[in-house]
C-alpha cells in the first residue's frame, strides 16, 4: 500500500462525506477511480457489506487493512465525526508517506552510486581481459603484464560482495528494526511515527490504555514495544502522570518525555507536538546524513574505480612501448 495513495483516498473520502454522500456511496466511487489492486479490493468488500447493512464496525473487522486504521474508524464509528477522524488519519498517513520518503531518499542514492560502479568496474575487468588474452595480448610473447589476469577481479567481487551483503541485510526484518531504532535519522523518524500514531488515537476518541495497547501492538517486534508495554504497566497500577509514566525509559529520550508530559492533561496535544518536533529532526539529520555519506561514498568508489585505471593505462604504457620499441 502506496501510503501517500492512502492518504489521498481518506481525504477525498472525509470530503464526500461532508457534502453528504452516504459511506457506500462515497467509497464506491473512489474504488471506480482506483487502480486494481489488494486495496481496492479489500474496500469494495467494505463497501458491499455496508450496502447489505452490515455495521462500519463489523464491516471492518472482517477487512485485511492496516489494524491501526481499523481501529481508527471502529472509534469513529460509535461518534458523529467520521469526516473528522479521516481527515486525521489521511495527515497521518501523509507524514509517514514523507517520512518514508526521506529515509528512502538516504539509502536510494548511495545504492545507485554504488551499483553504478560496480557496472563500470566490470565493464573495465572485461577490457582489462580481453586486452590480456586477445590478439594485442600475443605481442607480449608470454611477457609481463602490469598485473596477473585474476587480479582484474578483485575491485568486481568486492563491490558485487558489498551490494549482496547489504541486500541480504536489507531484506532481514530484524536488521530493518535495528536500523529504524539504532540509526541516527532512522531513530528520530520511528519517535515521530510513534508519537503521531498515539496523538491521533488519542483525538480519534480512543482511551489511554486503549491506544498504548494497539501501538504496542504495532511495535511489538521493535524495542519501543517492551518499553510501552511498561508505560500500560504503569498507567494500570495508578500512575496518571506520563512522567511518571515513562520514568527512566531508554528508548524514549528525556525531550520526548518532556514534550508530552509538558502539555499536562492534554497528551493528544503533547505527542502530536512530539511527532513535529521529532520529524524536523529527522528531516534535518536524513540531509546531514545524505550529504556527508554520498561525498564518502564517491571518494571510495572513486579510489577503487582509480585502481583499475591506473592497472589499465599501465597495460596500455607497456603496450605502446613495446610496438615504439
Amino acid at each position: 500500500m502506496k501510503l501517500d495513495e492512502f492518504a489521498f483516498f481518506n481525504q477525498q473520502l472525509a470530503a464526500m462525506l461532508r457534502d453528504g454522500i452516504p459511506l457506500e456511496s462515497a467509497l464506491g466511487q473512489l474504488c471506480a477511480s482506483m487502480r486494481h489492486g489488494d486495496l481496492r479490493d479489500e474496500l469494495e468488500k467494505l463497501r458491499a457489506a455496508l450496502a447489505n447493512g452490515v455495521p462500519l464496525d463489523q464491516a471492518l473487522a472482517s477487512r485485511k487493512l492496516p489494524s491501526f486504521y481499523i481501529q481508527i474508524l471502529q472509534a469513529a464509528a460509535k461518534g458523529n465525526d467520521l469526516p473528522g477522524i479521516l481527515t486525521l488519519v489521511a495527515d497521518y498517513y501523509q507524514r509517514a508517506s514523507l517520512v518514508s520518503t526521506r529515509l528512502k531518499g538516504l539509502m536510494v542514492y548511495p545504492i545507485i552510486l554504488l551499483v553504478s560502479t560496480f557496472l563500470l568496474s566490470v565493464w573495465l575487468a572485461i577490457f582489462e581481459h580481453e586486452l590480456a588474452t586477445g590478439a594485442l595480448g600475443d605481442l607480449f610473447e608470454g611477457g609481463p603484464w602490469p598485473l596477473a589476469l585474476w587480479t582484474l577481479w578483485i575491485i568486481p567481487s568486492f563491490l558485487a560482495a558489498v551490494i549482496v551483503l547489504i541486500a541480504v541485510l536489507l531484506s532481514a526484518p530484524q536488521v530493518r528494526q535495528w536500523l529504524r531504532w539504532k540509526a541516527p535519522a532512522f531513530h528520530e523518524a520511528s519517535l515521530a511515527t510513534v508519537a503521531s500514531t498515539l496523538s491521533t488515537l488519542l483525538r480519534s476518541g480512543c482511551t489511554l490504555d486503549n491506544a498504548l495497547t494497539l501501538t504496542q501492538q504495532m511495535e511489538s517486534a521493535s524495542p519501543a514495544g517492551p518499553e510501552i508495554a511498561l508505560w500500560k504497566q504503569r498507567l494500570a497500577s495508578g500512575h496518571t502522570s506520563f512522567t511518571a509514566m515513562a520514568a527512566e525509559g531508554r528508548v524514549f529520550p528525556g525531550l520526548f518525555v518532556w514534550l508530552v508530559s509538558n502539555s499536562h492533561e492534554d497528551l493528544a496535544r503533547g505527542f502530536q507536538r512530539a511527532a513535529e518536533i521529532y520529524q524536523s529532526r529527522s528531516a534535518y539529520k536524513t540531509e546531514m546524513m545524505l550529504y556527508a555519506a554520498l561525498p564518502v561514498a564517491v571518494i571510495i568508489v572513486g579510489a577503487l574505480v582509480g585502481g583499475q585505471l591506473h592497472w589499465l593505462f599501465g597495460t596500455l604504457t607497456q603496450i605502446i612501448s613495446h610496438l615504439s620499441g
